[in-house]
């Protein structure tokens, strides 16, 4: 019954979008946007209404209907679905857009290159070689109109309406009727003779010479402006005479036309087309061809078309690492196609490959990642990096590697913002104590330190406090020279974050150490800071309202906004300088550091930090951070194999020409050698001038005895607490109150001089 009639339109899977038509080639189908009903996704609509009295017209168009549905290559409009009713026609394909439109909207962004131009003619030749050697098809219909652009900048040839066969199966061409069509003709269809010699594929040449013109100097007026080449490109002059000569029996076969162009300094013998031929037929290339390829394409990514990138190249990436085995090779140009995706194509594209990448083992790829995490780090979000990245990330401090180790480290820089509480305050302490404690090689252990300075903003207000003076003060013990400097630049830039009890007792008493330190740029480091911690204290003992003001960072929450502050004491951050370190192990294996200079580097100033929202701090252990500050008597064991020479740290940048050494003869400290010589720097003369008459030598006191002094002493006056304080100060070597070579031990027991009857 007619109620149970059903709409074949409204039930087609396709919808058109409400909007003007975007024309198409002339005759009877308007070209509209559509999308499909279930996922959205765009197409393109041709539709063709049936109107009384336009027999002729409803059979050309069956006709193409017919043509798009059975022809498929990859330079024809592809086809997807379609729909036959009484009263109309609708031809779904890929989303395209008319070339005239394309082309216009070109010109007014800036311009359609000459290599995107030529991978287009290249895809048009090709599909119409295919049409005339492979199926023995004329296409009747070669102009502006009927070529269409996807996506990705790719030429497809449609207007398949006047198509017939080559070898007069069918009938002859059908008649057009449309003027703005018979002028891409060429002039021999006006002789009906058949004095005429011609090949079937020389009324397509000639209208593809048409084509060239249209494309180069817009629409064509007359066919007799075919003349004058215009703005064609002069390598494609003397190819496009050959399509427009008056000779149809000279005009080249598709192919051979195709073979010309690609000839050495052709129009189509260039970068783009060469790549293009290459992804067509990457399947069948061999692993050794496809490695090659994508080592070369970052190259020549800059000189393509944004929209080929996307929706090209990417996706024969992405395929080459999941069904390819490409590997690490691919990771360059990913991201570097990767910047010209919005972050939701990012996410859904780019971030489910690079979190599989992280789990793979490797090393080639892991490095890769950890060096170019800067590109995409802004989309991983937080439970990503905490659970699915940062477990396999850590794995590096453990590797063999020193490269992987030390970018390992750096890769923390980016991480730190978005890691857990147990992952950052826990977990990563952990390793960075190892790393600074026990890694054998120095650039390693100096990059821990900076890192650690740089992230001590995002660590919790506990864990700072357990930290980062221990680790700083560990750092300073360093035998290698850098990693003093970022022991006292690490203080320097978290300056904030300490108390002004533990500057005046834990901090200032360990810079002074340095200030007697072998290497000029330490002392100079240390003089710095504890001048800037002196002005601190110094500020506060004048005005003790400030001192609220001084400590509001000491016991506040952790602050990303602080952070900023160190970036002026060490600039290393995410500059991928992990080769060096391999390189420089691999040629100085069993070369100690000890001749290291590193510049000077001014003391960062404050940096007011922003209003914090205080939050429950999470307790950590802190026995892997835990050393003892106050027994300085303890031996240095870190291994000194170590490689720095020719390095750059950034901040702690050394010029290749003071790495041959860093005791100048012009130094004031040049008595000062790294080996065999601090006992020697502080011995006292041996003849000594006998004391002047009331002054009494240092070992004429009691230091500690248990009997009492027949005179007064006179350190007596100092209070109990200052000389609990004062009792593990650390040892001075070479040092001793009358005899050179020994150490003064305070809490050793002291031989009492007999006193003088």
């Amino acid at each position: 019954m007619w109620f149970f009639a059903r709409d074949p339109v409204r039930d087609f899977p396709f919808e058109l979008i409400p909007e003007l038509p975007e024309g198409g080639p002339p005759g009877p189908w308007a070209l509209h946007r559509g999308r499909k009903k279930a996922t959205g996704s765009p197409v393109s609509i041709f539709v063709y209404d049936v109107k009384p009295g336009a027999e002729e017209q409803t059979q050309v168009a069956k006709a193409a209907f017919k043509r798009l549905k059975t022809l498929r290559h990859p330079n024809i409009l592809a086809y997807i679905d379609g729909l036959e009713t009484e009263k109309c026609l609708h031809v779904v394909t890929e989303a395209v857009t008319p070339l005239g439109m394309y082309l216009k909207a070109r010109v007014e962004a800036g311009g359609l290159k000459e290599l995107e131009i030529s991978w287009g003619l290249h895809q048009i030749v090709k599909a119409l070689s295919f049409l005339v050697n492979d199926c023995s098809l004329i296409h009747n219909n070669v102009c502006m109109a009927a070529v269409f652009v996807d996506r990705a900048g790719e030429w497809k040839l449609g207007g398949l309406d006047y198509m017939y066969s080559a070898q007069g199966i069918g009938g002859g061409p059908p008649r057009k009727g449309i003027p703005e069509l018979e002028q891409y003709d060429p002039p021999e269809l006006a002789d009906s003779s058949d004095r005429v010699v011609r090949e079937k594929w020389s009324a397509d040449m000639w209208r593809l010479g048409c084509l060239i013109w249209e494309v180069f100097n817009g629409p064509l007026p007359r066919a007799a402006a075919l003349r004058n080449p215009g703005k064609i490109p002069k390598s494609l002059v003397p190819h496009y005479c050959e399509l427009v000569g008056a000779n149809p029996k000279v005009r080249p076969n598709p192919a051979r036309f195709l073979q010309n162009c690609r000839a050495p300094g052709g129009f189509m013998s260039n970068r783009f087309v060469e790549t293009n031929l290459f992804l067509e037929e990457i399947q069948i290339k061999e692993p050794a061809e496809k490695q090659k390829f994508f080592q070369e394409l970052n190259k020549s990514l800059d000189t393509f078309p944004e929209d080929f990138c996307r929706h090209k190249v990417l996706p024969q990436l992405l395929t080459a690492f999941e069904f390819g085995n490409a590997g690490a090779v691919v990771l360059t140009p990913l991201f570097k196609v990767g910047k010209f995706l919005s972050a939701e194509e990012y996410q859904h594209k780019i971030i489910p490959v690079v979190v599989k990448m992280f789990s793979s083992t490797d090393r080639a790829m892991r490095i890769r990642l950890l060096q170019q995490m800067e590109q995409f780090i802004q989309y991983l979000d937080e439970p990503t990096v905490n659970t699915q990245i940062f477990p396999h990330v850590v794995h590096g401090f453990l590797d063999t590697n020193p490269a992987i180790r030390e970018q390992t480290v750096k890769s923390m820089l980016l991480l730190a913002p978005k890691l857990s509480e147990t992952n950052l305050n826990v977990e990563l302490m952990k390793h960075f104590a190892r790393l600074q404690a026990k890694d054998e090689q120095g650039p390693i252990r100096c990059n821990t330190t900076v890192c650690l300075g740089k992230i001590g903003s995002y660590l919790s207000a506990s864990t700072r406090h357990r930290v980062l003076t221990s680790a700083f003060s560990r750092a300073m013990k360093d035998p290698f020279a850098p990693s003093r400097v970022a022991g006292v630049l690490g203080f320097a830039a978290t300056h904030n974050l300490y108390s002004m009890n533990d500057c005046a007792h834990k901090i200032l008493p360990v810079l002074c150490g340095l200030t007697v330190d072998p290497e000029k740029s330490v002392r100079d480091q240390a003089f710095k800071a504890i001048r800037s911690f002196l002005s601190k204290l110094e500020s506060v003992s004048e005005d003790p309202t400030q001192l609220e003001e001084v400590e509001k960072d000491v016991h506040a929450a952790s602050s990303p906004g602080v952070g900023g502050a160190a970036a002026s004491w060490a600039g290393w951050a995410v500059t991928g300088v992990s080769s060096l370190t391999s390189k420089l192990i691999r040629a100085h294996p069993t070369t100690a550091p000890t001749e290291t200079n590193v510049p000077q580097r001014p003391t960062p100033e404050g940096v007011p930090a922003p209003a914090l929202t205080p939050v429950p701090a999470t307790p950590t252990t802190s026995s892997h951070w835990e050393t003892q500050e106050e027994d300085k008597d303890t031996a240095e064991d870190h291994s000194a194999a170590d490689r720095w020479d020719d390095e750059d740290w950034g901040s702690l940048e050394v010029s290749n020409s003071h790495h041959k050494s860093s005791k100048s003869p012009e130094s004031d400290w040049s008595s000062w050698e790294v080996e065999g010589s601090w006992e020697q720097g502080w011995q006292e003369p041996s003849s000594q001038e006998p004391p002047s008459e009331g002054m009494r030598l240092a070992s004429e006191y009691n230091w500690g005895g248990s009997e009492s002094s027949d005179k007064g002493d006179p350190f007596a006056t100092l209070s109990a607490r200052a000389n609990t304080q004062d009792r593990r100060r650390p040892s001075w070597p070479g040092r001793s109150a009358r005899s050179g070579g020994g150490r003064w031990r305070p809490n050793a027991p002291r031989r009492r001089r007999p006193r003088a009857p």
